[in-house]
């Protein structure tokens, strides 16, 4: 098929080489605008950029693409299909609608479950055991359009949102190809979506990270997990931001207000939730690397009954 690809983060890039490899004619290469980065404000390629400017492919970064002039150069390449994948601008009627098979979109989650733009860290943070990713038609709603194809992905008990992340990069391109297949040959059928049930998988922020620590201790594991690497789940230690890389549940209590230090041994502590102990086993505060606890615990002093909060 000639194909439109459109995607801007990594998440997109194994699904655009998928598509190369499996001998698709990938004319355009559809991205955000380039973003300064850094001190220097260095203007930083998108990493759908990068990939295919590797293989040659034209690259086009439209600012708003539903102006009429965008959607007029992407009528001109004739292409059979868009594929979607975390471009990050919605599109309008006139572009989903101008190629035969229309846009198809890759999305990290077995839908109707986790509709919107974090479907993977929610799926880590509200304790599913399976997820997946499902390639869909795409509509006018918010990743409501008719179903293809899925596949399913367990989640490991030590999931992060980072590995996660690249199981369904790698799933998703893989599947993306099994679709475009079988729309060529007919061989899939279009399901409706129905009702989701679960909440919408809203974008992240830094502040979803500040650890409250009355919650249960199994819900903050889940969230250090989820937000591993960004934006991280974070509590406050003399005045500092301490981000929790890694932390375990301990199911027992002490007498103690919630996050505070119940528990110090050389290679860890443990923090009192609204149920059970968080014993934090990775950390990092400012001006340091992501250090094991055993390691911040020979340079710093941690006593019982530290109060980590504001």
């Amino acid at each position: 098929m000639r194909v439109i690809f459109m995607g801007t983060p990594d998440f997109s890039v194994g699904t655009l080489e998928a598509l190369v490899q499996a001998g698709h004619e990938v004319v355009l290469a559809v991205t955000q605008p380039d973003k300064p980065k850094g001190r220097g404000g260095k203007m930083q390629y998108t990493p759908v950029k990068e990939k295919a400017l590797e293989y040659d492919i034209p690259v086009f970064q439209p600012v708003k693409v539903r102006e009429k002039s965008c959607v007029e150069k992407l009528d001109s390449y004739k292409a059979d299909v868009m594929v979607v994948v975390a471009f990050g601008q919605i599109l309008p009627r006139e572009i989903l609608e101008l190629t035969p098979y229309g846009c198809i979109n890759v999305h990290a989650s077995l839908l109707p479950k986790y509709r919107g733009a974090a479907p993977i860290q929610w799926s880590i943070i509200d304790g599913e055991t399976v997820t997946g990713v499902t390639t869909m038609q795409m509509d006018e709603g918010l990743d409501t359009g008719d179903m293809l194809l899925k596949t399913e992905v367990p989640l490991e008990p030590d999931e992060t949102g980072g590995s996660l992340h690249d199981k369904l990069s790698a799933a998703g391109a893989k599947l993306c190809v099994e679709t475009l297949k079988a729309l060529e040959e007919k061989t899939v059928t279009p399901e409706k979506q129905g009702e989701t049930p679960t909440k919408y998988a809203r974008m992240l922020d830094k502040e979803l990270g500040k650890i409250d620590w009355t919650k249960d201790a199994a819900s903050i594991e889940r969230l250090v997990r989820g937000l591993n690497p960004w934006p991280s789940a974070y509590t406050s230690w003399e005045g500092k931001t301490m981000k929790i890389w890694s932390a375990e549940v301990v199911d027992r209590e002490c007498k103690a207000p919630c996050g505070t230090v119940a528990e110090v041994t050389k290679t860890d502590f443990s923090v009192q939730t609204g149920k059970g102990l968080l014993k934090v086993t990775e950390l990092q505060i400012p001006g340091k690397k992501r250090m094991a606890a055993d390691a911040f615990l020979r340079g710093y002093k941690m006593e019982t009954g530290t109060l980590l909060a504001e």
